[in-house]
This record gives structure tokens, sequence and C-alpha cells, in this order.
């Protein structure tokens, strides 16, 4: 049997997003080891090839590349530091952070992981958790080229597209405008139904000319396969987190992004109405 050359690949979140992602990982071949503060949560790997890592310094001292897809930047940052994942990885190992957070924070991560000699990538993802199970996501990716490429191979394993946006923090800002004009879109899609309705137009086949027709777009397509009435007030504060990252990565621009954020942020507050009016 040949001896498998392919990365040693580390996983640590295995939530609704990187469950699936690190079932992809090692259903494609790689050897895939994983570390979870709760056990309960490793129960989404049976069947799957992966081994269980007793510590954070276990689990970077085994890996050549190691995917974080934790909640907030500042998980990142305390697993990093704190818990002793940058102290152990190896020199040339690569960090990847899956999660979505502010550019700025992307940039300090690399910072913090050069005295090391460890590269970090920033490499969010765009789908959703159905998306994720599909292998389809889009992974929008910041960092050096020469390292992008050297994990590329990773990413498609879950991936249908792998997008290299630029430097450190790039991927953070190519997910923030996605989900930003997403959530435009989702106001649009509101206020062109509310007058459908008042003109007492059926919405069920309006919406069907909407879908086909040049106005669509994924914010319209998702309004009942993804965005329900059973999920949309766990979307609504998850969407309003998104803007506060979006707000304070565009912060530089002063007044400049408010009409868009101002929107978009209407988009989230009223996705329960739109879930409402179509009857999703």
């Amino acid at each position: 049997m040949p001896e498998n050359t392919k990365p040693v690949v580390g996983f640590i979140g295995l939530g609704d997003q990187g469950a699936p992602m690190a079932q992809a990982i090692a259903d494609n071949g790689y050897e895939l080891r994983v570390w979870a503060r709760r056990p309960e949560s490793l129960k989404v790997l049976e069947g799957h090839p992966h081994t269980v890592a007793a510590s954070v310094a276990e689990l970077a001292a085994a890996c050549d590349v190691i995917g974080l897809c934790l909640r907030t930047d500042e998980d990142n940052v305390q697993v990093a530091t704190e818990g002793g994942l940058l102290a152990n990885m190896r020199r040339g190992a690569v960090l990847v952070n899956h999660g979505t957070g502010l550019p700025q924070e992307a940039r300090h991560l690399t910072e913090l992981a050069a005295p090391y000699g460890v590269d970090v990538v920033d490499a969010p993802v765009s789908g959703g958790h159905a998306v994720a199970v599909a292998r389809q996501l889009t992974t929008i990716v910041g960092g050096d080229s020469q390292v992008v490429e050297r994990v590329r191979p990773v990413f498609e394993t879950f991936s249908k597209e792998v997008i290299h946006v630029g430097g450190a923090g790039s991927g953070q800002f190519g997910k923030l405008f996605n989900n930003t004009l997403m959530m435009m879109n989702h106001k649009n899609v509101l206020d062109v139904l509310r007058l459908a309705a008042d003109l007492e137009l059926p919405i069920p086949s309006l919406l069907e000319v909407l879908r086909s027709g040049s106005a669509s777009s994924f914010a319209l397509q998702a309004i009942g396969p993804s965005v329900t009435s059973e999920n949309v007030h766990h979307l609504m504060p998850l969407e309003l987190i998104d803007m506060g990252l979006f707000s304070g990565a565009v912060e530089s621009l002063g007044t400049a992004a408010q009409p868009v954020i101002d929107r978009a942020v209407a988009g989230a507050q009223e996705l329960d109405q739109l879930t409402t009016l179509v009857g999703a």
C-alpha cells in the first residue's frame, strides 16, 4: 500500500458548519485529528476515520494543517495562545481560521503566529449547514498565495469554489461583504412583495416569476428551502452579529458605509416578516 503523503489535518470546532467539513476531510483520505472541549461533540465523527487528541498541545504537535471553526475571534486567540496551540505547532505548519470575524483580527492572528514560524490563512465559508453537508461550500480565503495553494486541496474536500481574495484579512472581508449584500437583498425582496400584497397579487405565483426570471438571487431562492418560520428566529441574531462585524470592518470609511449597513440591518431585523409573507 502506498504511503499517504497528504498532510495530517487537525480540526477544532465541530458545530453545524465544522462537523461536515471535518467529515469531508476525513472521507477524502486525510489523516484527521480532532480535539473538543466536550466529548459529546465528537459523536458527529462516528463512521468517519479520525483520531482524538487528549489536548490542544497534542493535536498541535501532530498536525501539518489545523482548522479552527469557532464562534468568535476571541475563541481563536484563546485557543492559539492560552490553549497552547501556537506554542506546540510545527514550524511551517498552517493554522486556518474558518470562522467569521474581523479582518483586523485575522491579521492579528497572523502576527501572533509569526514568531512560531506558523503560517495563518483566514478562510471563512459561505453556504450554511445543508450546503456544508453537500460539500458545496464557497471558501473565501485570505493569506499568502503560496500558503493558500498548499492548503487548497484540503478546502476542496468540502467546497464547490475556493476563492483566494488577497492577503491576510481579505477572506473575512469577502465573507462579510457577501453576507451584507444577501441581507440587503432580503430587504429588497420584502419591499417588493409588500407592494404585491397591497395590490392583492398572488404571492406564490409572483415568487415563481421572481425566482425564475432575471430578478432571482440567492437570498430569494433561500426563502423556504433554507430560511423558514422554524429557523428564522435563530438566523436573525446571527445575521445581526455579522452586521456588527461588518460595521467594525469598514469603520475606517466613516459614514460612507452607513446606508449599506442600515439596509442590511433592516433585512436581518425583518427576516421573520418575509417568511410570514411568503408562508415559508
